[in-house]
């Protein structure tokens, strides 16, 4: 098993989705260890002097200016986590939950937290042993932190909350008992430095990395279905054009699926055909697909900054030197994550515009609805009416999140990032696309049925037959949910994407592109 060093070596998305499904380790080193408890030193330090130092021995947020005393600084800490435990609705995702974990304790490891060893050491013991927080889905406004969902988060290392566990949601000191654990005292500090943090809106931000991907890829997969499907043209995505306007995004989207048509029949046998343009959603997917790109490239770049990086408050160098900022503050990837929600929707409006096209009747050999006898038949017509009704949902889910900002503290923390509320409707709004692009390739593949005898390239008819091993094709109305769902659940395996490599690398074909590191995460 790969190993990780928490606080030391560089986090990504996908290694995070690693130690969260346990297949990475996460160690402290040595090094790691020696900066912890230095950090808890300077903090017991400050503690046990005369300078005021927020949240150590001060009150929170507008009392900020109540001195508290040595002898209560512990359990000032302790009912912080009771006080800001204030989330409501459902539970968080089993694995959002537990990517909040791994990004905590990749953050406090760094050792500017002051937090003690022995807290450090139970969180990740809570991860190994699967006892995994219940963390209600509303609450926090993206700055000071993610104030509730942390709270929620860290609630059981002090015995109170409620946990996952074996299956079951159990009260936290039930759990405790059958392994014989304590609950922690808290020491300075320690409330305030696990619930300072964007953990709560990183964890969530990687979930849309790894789904926003997975999405973008297919979008390319069911896109180039139905440009053959469709007969559309292959000109505008040649490399030569893209090289007069070359973002990356672009780029990669149009060498994709030439890459991914390559030495169709179907696509030669209209190569000086007179239809001059194709429309836009057929001829323009580089530009649009690339752009929805690019912003996930924004994004990943950003998140991974986020990950890594110390988002506490205080920040603790030293007993002497401790400075109060605002790295709790959302913005940074509340900014991104809106601008992903919006870029993921646009792929679901250029898709339902193929769908569209597609029962227009107007390609040669397709016919209208994509089936040959309608009247008594409807063929295809109604599911577009379920992507367009998704596409619609998502436009008004894509106000940004990040353009509201309430202020909260009795006007301490008078603007906040919303950052919480953006990340979670990013996750909707992606949803809402995979189901549109399962769609999609239900449509596709029923315009490439007729096209027969000529075939597509290897890639594709490797595809196509994927889809037609769990879809027969539609001769007469039936009914057609489950086959959307199967669809939809082809797009949310990424099962097309490594059949597609696969397929690639056996034949001696190119499916990545000379980009697709640069998009990896």
């Amino acid at each position: 098993m790969n190993i990780f060093h928490y606080g030391q070596d560089k986090l990504s998305a996908s290694i995070a989705l690693g130690l969260a499904r346990k297949k990475i380790k996460g160690i402290l080193s040595p090094e790691t260890l020696q900066k912890i408890q230095t950090s808890a030193q300077a903090v017991e330090k400050i503690a046990q002097g005369d300078a005021i130092v927020y949240g150590i021995n001060t009150g929170f947020g507008p009392l900020c200016t109540t001195k508290i005393s040595a002898s209560d600084t512990k359990t000032l800490q302790e009912n912080l986590l009771k006080s800001h435990a204030v989330g409501v609705g459902e539970s968080v995702d089993l694995e959002i939950s537990k990517l909040m974990l791994v990004l905590k304790i990749h953050a406090l490891a760094q050792g500017f937290s002051g937090i003690r060893l022995e807290t450090v050491e139970r969180i990740i013991w809570m991860l190994e042993k699967d006892i995994i927080p219940v963390v209600p889905i509303q609450g926090s406004v993206g700055a000071s932190g993610d104030l509730a969902p942390l709270s929620h988060l860290f609630l059981p290392l002090i015995g109170l909350g409620k946990v996952h566990f074996q299956g079951k949601m159990e009260r936290t000191d039930t759990v405790l008992d059958q392994f014989d654990k304590r609950p922690l005292q808290l020491g300075p500090k320690e409330g305030l430095a696990l619930i300072n943090g964007t953990q709560f809106m990183a964890a969530h931000g990687i979930k849309v990395v790894e789904r926003l991907f997975n999405l973008l890829s297919h979008a390319n997969i069911s896109g180039a279905m139905m440009l053959e499907g469709l007969m559309g043209s292959v000109k505008p995505f040649s490399a030569e054009l893209h090289q007069l306007r070359p973002y990356a995004g672009n780029k990669h989207v149009a060498q994709t699926i030439l890459n991914l048509l390559k030495d169709s029949e179907i696509v030669a046998s209209h190569l000086h055909c007179t239809r001059v343009q194709d429309p836009y959603s057929l001829r323009c997917m580089p530009q649009v697909h690339g752009a929805s790109w690019n912003a996930y490239l924004h994004l990943k770049n950003t998140l991974e900054i986020e990950i890594n990086s110390v988002t506490d408050n205080p920040v603790v160098f030293d007993a002497e030197h401790t400075i109060s900022g605002g790295h709790f503050h959302g913005q940074p990837i509340a900014l991104p994550l809106d601008y992903a929600t919006l870029a993921a929707s646009e792929i679901g409006n250029i898709a339902d515009r193929r769908i569209y096209l597609s029962i227009e009747g107007d390609t040669p050999g397709v016919p209208k609805l994509l089936l040959k006898e309608t009247g008594l038949n409807s063929g295809l017509m109604i599911p577009q009416y379920t992507t367009a009704a998704l596409a619609s949902e998502n436009k008004g889910l894509c106000f940004p999140a990040s353009a509201d900002s309430i202020p909260t503290s009795l006007g301490q923390e008078d603007h906040v990032s919303m950052g919480s509320i953006g990340a979670r409707k990013a996750l909707r709004v992606i949803e809402n696309v995979e189901k549109i692009l399962g769609i999609e390739l239900f449509y596709a593949a029923q315009a490439m049925d007729y096209h027969a005898p000529l075939k597509s390239g290897k890639i594709m008819t490797a595809l196509y037959n994927r889809v037609r091993q769990d879809i027969e094709p539609i001769v007469s109305d039936r009914i057609m949910y489950e086959d959307m769902e199967t669809a939809i659940d082809l797009v949310k395996s990424g099962e097309l994407i490594e059949l597609a490599k696969r397929i690639a690398e056996s034949e001696g074909l190119a499916f990545e592109t000379e980009w697709s590191k640069v998009f990896s995460y």
